[in-house]
């Protein structure tokens, strides 16, 4: 498994951006799949994700009515679409996918990050 992410830019508080990430090999539609970030000094964490067999989605507390999850099947890719973006969600965002249930279980495979930096 691969995962490609990309997306991420310089962005005012207020605006809105749109990661993607595109997955490479077995079990799309069946993994849970989803998002981390990490902030400078702060430790990695979960962010939104697709439950195992995309049952359903999660979302951390601190991005729910702002973040949504989507995914594309046909282009084996999922979107992290951010808007009423803050300063406080600048970090390095990162794809990620597991063949446990939840993401927040275990990460099995990570892609490499994409920076989100939101200016105030």
């Amino acid at each position: 498994v691969q995962l490609q992410a990309s997306g991420g830019g310089l962005v005012p508080a207020g605006g809105s951006l749109r990661l993607s990430c595109v997955y490479s090999g077995h079990g799309f539609s069946s993994y849970a799949i989803g998002w981390f970030r990490q902030a400078p000094g702060k430790e990695r964490e979960f962010v939104a994700g697709f439950t195992w067999n995309g049952a359903t989605t999660d979302y951390a507390d601190s991005v729910k009515g702002r973040f949504t999850i989507s995914r594309d099947h046909a282009k084996t890719t999922i979107y992290l679409q951010m808007n009423s973006l803050k300063p406080e969600d600048t970090a390095l965002y990162y794809c990620a996918s597991t063949l446990l249930a939840h993401l927040k279980s275990r990460v099995d495979n990570w892609g490499q990050g994409t920076q989100v930096t939101v200016s105030s």
